[in-house]
């Protein structure tokens, strides 16, 4: 629908209305013409603005008490008439204004608001924005001449209360924006009108007189409860930052009309002016830097990135126009501004500075970060993580906005002390975990990080500080490591730090930790650059590749010497300091030692990877002395040592370009190797040499076997005479030398052979042909019929088409044996000898040996047989009398024998081994019966439970005789009670399911002379029926694994004879 353009025809549309509302001011009339006002355009209605507004006004004004639907209504129709015109008549903006104000505050007390509805304060508050906005021209300003500041104090006094107490967001906010309005600092889309310098000043003159009142209570809003919003919180920033610097701005200041006297004709109004007088400025700016620190402490941390953002341009804003007033809030408004260059949120990160800021910042940066600096560890101890990560977010941004101008300020000796030495007490470590050196690393880990570089991800140590425990403030003091390598001088850094890496024990981690970020900040790694510094001209890092590789040298060097390298990480206690109380207390010093030693070892460790990665591939020259070592800590029994170990090299793998672990080994295996032979012979000197080997045979393939043979005849050598210190030592690099073989050489073929009673026939059963070769063997049995021997049972089998006379009637040649044989046969002849050490804990390590050399032997016979004709006698006396533990880990070997010999060792179990096995199961098995939950935790349950595990099988495989099978049945039989516990019942069901396998027949005679579940009928009437033992017992504690076994094993009963 169009609008009324003809002034005189909206007159006469409008007239109607207007006349009735005046005679009769309701809800409904006002609508009327609020609705009609809708139809006539901005320009006719700005023609008819007086004629229109008599009404709405008049309704105002009416002394009667008025309903709250009607001032709403009429608040609403004013908005909208403000908002389509402008006001060009002083009465006008001043009458509304004053009525705005009337309608707004109490009746009673004017300072207050009145009790309104939340939806007629909001109105009110809107047409009150409205019609500030709607003043034309100069007539804005006479608001603010000095007659006016009674009534422009209520209307602030008010506005301020609104903002303050009321508990809608909307009216708060509305408040607020209104204050905004008057103090010129409206940021609204709408055109306003720009002030000349003078009627500016005159604004901040009049405006002076509220200040204290509108910078108090708006603090109190910022620093209010958070449940108000953040939209309300951005509000009242942006009020004090306008109040503040209206009135405190310094072009305004310096001019002669900020302390003209006021005219003697204001009488006692005279008194309210301000005279912003020096010695007034310099007062209410200490003042205003109280607030101003509340605010920020309350609002550099929100959790609301736009309150962030507002309180950067806060600060930006004041720094720029209040520099010289508020001289003594630059420190806290450069701390919002610095501390927001490392905000989370990029458009809060990314806010510029205006170039007045930035000369600010580059006059007193130098000196605040030192100042700060001074108070950090101070700060560190006593504050909570919010205020922790905010000041070093402070301490970062302050190199940030410096940028290249880092290496000026820290050319002061002053500066750079101060800067380190504040870095070396907040980085302090806690090293009073006593898991920290209690806890050790197995040979599992190696063989998981053997993968490619991508497959592996590394179990990187958790580092516990004194001063802090969130992860966050640890990535920004990282941060700032790395922010001071890329701006500042490397080879100043590295020597400054590298001196205080030697000075003292106390600053040895936390100097190593900033060395360690320092060069892959000055790499550009992990830095976020540019946009914040002064000078955004320079985007790299100031250190060049050279330098790098010269700071990276004498890091490492440091990091790799003797000193520095080879440190204790593990204790042995005696009887004897276990009694004594003295050496308990020293005991506790010396953990702590240890684990200082172990952190500091991973930090180097971790130092090493970040020096890999500064470098690239330009670090594989620095390989030849640098990977030795981290080999040798990869062979740590310290768990937290070996992981930083294992991260390192693939850290250093992946910078390097070797796509795995193994291509990092075998391309450098050469002098790696040359340097374990060495070491070797003077093995007293270089006592982890054995474990460089052991962590290369865990991470490389069969191609490293060819490179090995000497080295390992220097072990095997070394460890013939060196029996008695370095027997543990070597026995684990044997272990992971028959581990690589086992894996590098997987056995080709299973030895399937065994008993012919093992197989069961697939074919119908013949009771005929059963009863046949029944009685045949029965003849056997007595004699009968052995003297006529069957000639086809003596005929030589002709020789194969490919054999020749030559192959048959010639010498026996033994072929050539592969070298990975050759050494496994060495190996075993040392496990023979160790096998009666007294050490237990090597006489399992060679247990585990000697196991592996079965299993690598397993595909030749010829060799494997003698071996364990050699390896028995010994093996045995760890069978039968030995420690429990020695005992268990003999039975495994004896597993693994059974599987690869077979009946070889059939005679020598039967006569020498199974009695006892049998014993200790039958002895055992009312214990176990008995016992709690608490049992399974012993070492003789677990003894049970190998056995149990391994007697089934070794039984089929050794193909024992009746005798035997029957001893181990009668040994088994009680484990398969429900007492036992859950474990030892699914054990001895693996072994009847085995003896099962080897015979059928006597086992279910066994099973259902013990548990019958039904009755069998004969086939035939003349037959005797059948009567086992088990047939009508009730359920016991046997009958669940009994029927377990026969509904598996034999198939469900049916009643008949099968």
């Amino acid at each position: 629908m169009s609008q009324i353009n003809d002034p005189k025809v909206a007159f006469a549309y409008l007239r109607p209305a207007c006349v009735l509302l005046t005679k009769e001011p309701t809800v409904a009339n006002v609508e009327t013409l609020g609705e009609q006002l809708k139809e006539i355009h901005d320009a006719s209605l700005q023609q008819l603005q007086e004629y229109v507004l008599f009404p709405l006004r008049f309704v105002l004004k009416v002394p009667q008490l008025k309903k709250e639907k009607l001032v709403q209504a009429v608040a609403e129709a004013l908005s909208y008439v403000l908002e389509k015109t402008c006001v060009q008549s002083w009465d006008t903006l001043h009458d509304l204004f004053s009525e705005l104000c009337l309608c707004l505050c109490s009746p009673t007390d004017p300072g207050k608001p009145a009790d309104l509805s939340e939806e007629l304060k909001s109105a009110l508050l809107r047409c009150l924005d409205a019609l500030l906005h709607a003043a034309y021209g100069d007539i804005v300003f006479k608001l603010y001449e000095p007659i006016m500041l009674p009534g422009l104090g209520a209307a602030v006094s008010l506005l301020l209360a609104l903002g303050e107490k009321e508990k809608s967001r909307e009216v708060q906010a509305a408040a607020l924006r209104c204050l905004q309005s008057l103090i010129l600092h409206c940021d609204c889309t709408q055109e306003h009108v720009i002030p000349s310098s003078d009627e500016r000043c005159s604004v901040g003159s009049t405006m002076a007189s509220f200040l204290p009142g509108i910078a108090m209570a708006v603090s109190r809003i910022i620093t209010g409860n958070l449940r108000q919003g953040h939209a309300v919180t951005v509000r009242a920033i942006k009020v004090w930052c306008g109040s503040v610097g209206l009135v405190m701005e310094d072009a305004q200041l310096q001019s002669s009309k900020a302390c003209e006297t006021p005219s003697q004709e204001l009488g006692r109004i005279g008194q309210l002016v301000v005279q912003r007088a020096p010695e007034w400025v310099k007062s209410t700016a200490g003042k205003l830097s109280v607030l101003l620190k509340k605010i920020i402490s309350c609002t550099s941390a929100h959790r609301h990135w736009r309150v962030r953002l507002e309180m950067v341009e806060l600060a930006d804003h004041l720094l720029v126009a209040c520099s010289q007033s508020l001289r003594e809030c630059v420190g806290l408004l450069l701390e919002a501004l610095v501390g927001a260059v490392n905000d989370e949120e990029p458009k809060v990160r990314e806010s510029r500075s205006s170039d007045g800021t930035s000369q600010i910042l580059a006059d007193v940066l130098s000196e605040n970060l030192h100042s700060l600096a001074t108070s950090l560890p101070r700060l560190m101890r006593t504050s909570n993580d919010q205020k922790k990560l905010f000041v070093l977010k402070v301490f970062l941004g302050y190199f940030k906005v410096l940028g290249p101008l880092v290496s000026v300020v820290l050319n002061s000796a002053a500066h750079l002390e101060r800067i380190s030495k504040a870095l070396m007490q907040v980085l302090e470590l806690d090293v009073v975990d006593v898991r920290i050196v209690e806890e050790r690393s197995h040979g599992e880990s190696l063989e998981r990080s053997s993968g490619s570089v991508g497959s592996y991800a590394a179990h990187i140590p958790q580092k516990h500080f004194l001063y802090f425990t969130d992860e966050k403030i640890f990535s920004v003091l990282m941060e700032i490591c790395r922010t001071l390598g890329f701006y500042g001088n490397i080879y100043l850094l590295t020597d400054h730090f590298l001196d205080l890496y030697r000075q003292s024990l106390v600053y040895r981690k936390q100097a190593a930790m900033v060395l360690n970020e320092m060069v892959r900040g000055a790499a550009g790694l992990a830095m976020a650059t540019g946009a914040q510094c002064l000078d955004s001209g320079v985007q790299g890092p100031s250190a060049s590749q050279e330098d790098l590789k010269v700071a990276a040298v004498s890091i490492m060097e440091e990091y790799t010497s003797l000193t520095n390298w080879n440190l204790i990480t593990t204790c042995e206690e005696t009887d004897g300091d276990r009694q004594d109380q003295q050496v308990t207390l020293f005991s506790q010093v010396w953990r702590c030692s240890l684990n200082s030693n172990i952190w500091q070892l991973c930090i180097q460790l971790e130092g090493l990877a970040c020096l890999a990665q500064a470098l690239g591939r330009d670090f594989r020259p620095l390989l030849m002395t640098s990977l030795y070592p981290v080999l040798e800590k990869a062979g740590e029994e310290t768990l937290l040592v070996n992981q930083a170990a294992l991260n390192s090299m693939m850290c250093i793998s992946q910078a390097c370009g070797y796509s795995s672990l193994k291509e990092l080994i075998n391309d450098n295996s050469d002098y790696l190797l040359n340097d374990i032979s060495l070491n070797l012979q003077r093995l007293s000197q270089h006592p982890q040499a054995p474990r460089v080997l052991t962590v290369m045979l865990a991470h490389s393939d069969s191609s490293l076997l060819p490179l090995i043979r000497d080295v390992v005849q220097d072990v095997l050598m070394a460890l013939d005479l060196s029996y008695n210190h370095s027997a543990a030592l070597f026995c684990s690099v044997l272990h992971a030398l028959m581990k690589a073989l086992a894996r590098w050489f997987p056995v080709s073929r299973c030895r399937t052979g065994g008993s012919a009673r093992s197989k069961t026939s697939t074919d119908d059963f013949n009771c005929r042909q059963f009863l046949l070769d029944y009685q045949k063997q029965k003849d056997l049995a007595e004699g009968v019929g052995i003297e006529v021997d069957d000639t086809e049972d003596l005929e030589v089998p002709p020789a194969s088409e490919g054999e020749d006379a030559e192959d048959i009637c010639g010498p026996d040649e033994k072929s050539e044996l592969p070298s990975h044989l050759i050494i496994t046969k060495e190996v075993a002849e040392r496990c023979v000898h160790l096998l009666s050490d007294p050490r237990l804990q090597l006489r399992l390590k060679v247990l585990e040996v000697l196991e592996l050399c079965v299993y690598v032997l397993s595909e030749r016979e010829n060799e494997l047989l003698p071996m364990a004709h050699r390896c028995w006698p010994v093996l045995r006396q760890r069978l039968t009398a030995d420690d429990p533990l020695a005992v268990l880990r003999a039975f495994r070997v004896l597993c693994t024998l059974g599987e690869a010999c077979g009946d070889f060792l059939r005679r020598r179990v039967s006569k020498e081994v199974l009695p006892r096995l049998t014993s200790s199961l039958t002895r055992q098995a009312p214990v176990s019966a008995k016992a709690g939950p608490v049992y399974t935790h012993t070492l003789a349950y677990k003894l049970q439970l190998a056995v149990l595990q391994g007697l089934g099988s070794l039984c089929q495989r050794l193909d024992l005789g009746e005798a035997d099978l029957d001893a181990v049945c009668e040994a088994c039989l009680p484990y398969l009670s429900c007492r036992q516990p859950v474990r030892l019942q699914e054990a001895c069901l693996s072994v009847f399911q085995h003896l099962i396998q080897v015979d059928p027949d006597t086992f279910w005679f066994t099973l259902n002379e013990l548990h019958c579940p039904c009755s069998y009928t004969p086939p035939h009437p003349d037959l005797p029926p059948i009567q086992l033992s088990g047939m009508g017992r009730p359920r016991d504690e046997y009958s669940d694994n009994v029927l377990k076994l026969l509904r598996e094993e034999f198939g469900l009963c049916d009643g008949s004879v099968c």
